[in-house]
């Protein structure tokens, strides 16, 4: 459906600001539902026929490189692995793993008494997982070798490549289970309902640089053209800046720049889906939904070491779906000395970041590291996904140091605990056993942390949390957030589908209570 824009004076229903995995999903069931819905979105529109190139070089237009300062004991490294700049957010870049997490994830205080619990369980998430799988077109085995029985995978898993069979080979030496891991990324081609059609990954292996073909599903191709059909706008190169409210507290507009200036949407509803680190420090800006003190707070990002190996066999790391191989086994490790646990995934991985990781991790440097790189094409990598806990040491904060746009740059600080301190060394002892047993030679570890999660925890409590268990801000009647802050504990799976899935779980609550 088309329709002309909206006009800055219009009140529409809703202003989704990001058009990420927990924007783009929202906007297009708020759209389908009927409502007038603007989408704000800090990057560009992209092409991806005339802006995706399959050169890692070209790849970093996609990546968020606003400069973001880091502080802490471990300070995490912002850009490629956290965020994204474009419309469709950081699943432009994504590498498409779509992990579940286990009902276990959600209950680890229960479980531990350490961290925390998430607001409701598993069944509550599951069919909105289902409709996710379906929506982007996930390819995985069916059954899955681990958690309860599950709706089988749209379609049937992608083929393993160099990494994965080696993986799977150390594996198998030392009785660990494996399968094919379900990615976004299409082994046959596809559609689903109103989606547009798509055809089968090439598995080239660029996930990283932006999809040129379409298979891998990033929000460009799945939620937002479903989004535009019910007759949302999209507005890319729209920067949100800050909020104009009433006097009982409801936003009445939001405020964002462009290249030609300052402009303001007026609207009935907010959803704020801007990412673990623009989302409170949008809120931090304008003093909002901060009673609890919390915005910002508990601070995560999953352990994410990784073990490196040379080989005999021909490996070819840039070939295939980059997690073609997982292992669940040590979800709950019987000899561990941590609460949580993490899961193990084959890597693949292009010469450029894997000869920066060399030089960073191995300090070699000129003959040396041309030495090393002379054997990438035998190289294989393993990594894990390891759950962190929220700690109220590990925090951002508004620094006073300006940005282009004259915003305070935000400041992150983020310590390793003991915990994950523990699960890091039981993983790196288990990988290095593993490609051993495959047979692997120079074998190394690059210590690392993926994703950011938390600064905008859900919970039942205001005193505890910014938003409710439905996404709403205890303090702010008429904003809701979506995004990865939300999460009260980082899981022990990959974060894409399940903000995906709370996405469409905070539009349908918003509706019900809309209709009530």
């Amino acid at each position: 459906m088309s329709r002309a824009p909206f006009a800055p004076s219009d009140e529409v229903d809703a202003v989704v600001i990001g058009t990420g995995a927990g924007g783009a999903p929202l906007l297009a069931r708020l759209a389908s539902a009927g409502l007038s819905v603007v989408a704000l979105e800090a990057g560009r529109a992209l092409d991806p026929a005339r802006d995706y190139a399959r050169d890692e070089e070209a790849q970093g237009f996609l990546f968020w490189n606003d400069e973001r300062l880091s502080a802490g004991r471990d300070p995490v490294a912002f850009g490629r692995n956290n965020s994204g700049t474009g419309v469709g957010g950081s699943t432009l870049h994504y590498t498409a793993y779509t992990v579940r997490a286990q009902p276990a994830d959600l209950r680890l205080k229960t479980e531990f008494g350490v961290g925390e619990d998430w607001p409701f369980d598993y069944a509550t998430l599951e069919p909105y997982y289902d409709e996710v799988e379906a929506t982007v077109g996930v390819s995985g085995p069916s059954p899955y070798p681990w958690g309860p029985p599950r709706t089988p995978y749209p379609l049937k898993p992608l083929p393993l490549n160099g990494a994965a069979q080696l993986m799977q080979r150390g594996c198998d030496a030392l009785g660990l289970r494996t399968s094919p891991a379900a990615n976004a990324a299409l082994s046959g081609s596809y559609s689903s309902d109103g989606t547009v059609f798509r055809p089968a990954c090439h598995a080239c292996g660029f996930c990283q640089a932006g999809c040129a073909t379409g298979a891998k599903g990033s929000a460009d191709v799945t939620w937002l053209p479903l989004a535009r059909a019910a007759g949302a706008e999209i507005r890319p190169e729209c920067f949100a800046t800050g909020f104009e409210r009433d006097a009982a507290g409801r936003i009445t507009a939001v405020v964002y720049r462009t290249p030609a200036g300052e402009e303001r949407q007026r609207c009935r509803a907010v959803f704020l889906c801007a990412g673990a680190i623009e989302t409170p420090r949008l809120l931090l800006l304008g003093g909002l939904a901060n009673g609890s003190g919390q915005v910002g707070r508990n601070f995560m990002a999953h352990t994410g070491i990784q073990v490196w190996g040379q080989f005999d066999d021909f490996v070819r790391p840039f070939k295939g779906i980059p997690g073609g191989l997982i292992s669940e086994d040590t979800h709950r490790p019987a000899d561990a000395d941590f609460a949580g646990g993490y899961l193990l995934q084959s890597i693949g991985v292009m010469p450029v970041t894997y000869a920066s990781q060399v030089a960073r991790g191995r300090k070699l440097w000129g003959p040396q590291l041309r030495a090393h790189m002379r054997g990438y094409n035998n190289t294989a990598g393993i990594n894990i996904l390891g759950d962190c806990l929220p700690d109220a040491g590990n925090y951002l904060e508004l620094s006073d140091e300006p940005d282009a746009r004259g915003l305070p740059k935000p400041r992150v600080h983020f310590t390793m605990g003991e915990n994950e301190r523990r699960m890091t060394d039981h993983a790196d002892r288990l990988m290095r056993r593993i490609w051993e047993a495959a047979g692997a030679r120079d074998i190394w570890s690059f210590p690392r942390n993926a994703h950011i999660i938390g600064t905008a925890r859900m919970g039942t409590d205001p005193e505890r949390s910014v938003v409710d268990p439905d996404g709403k801000a205890h303090d702010v009647p008429n904003l809701y957030v979506s995004d990865n802050s939300t999460f009260p504990s980082a899981l022990g799976a990959n974060p894409a589908l399940t903000i995906m899935a709370l996405a469409l779980r905070t539009a349908d609550r918003f509706l019900a209570k809309r209709g009530a």
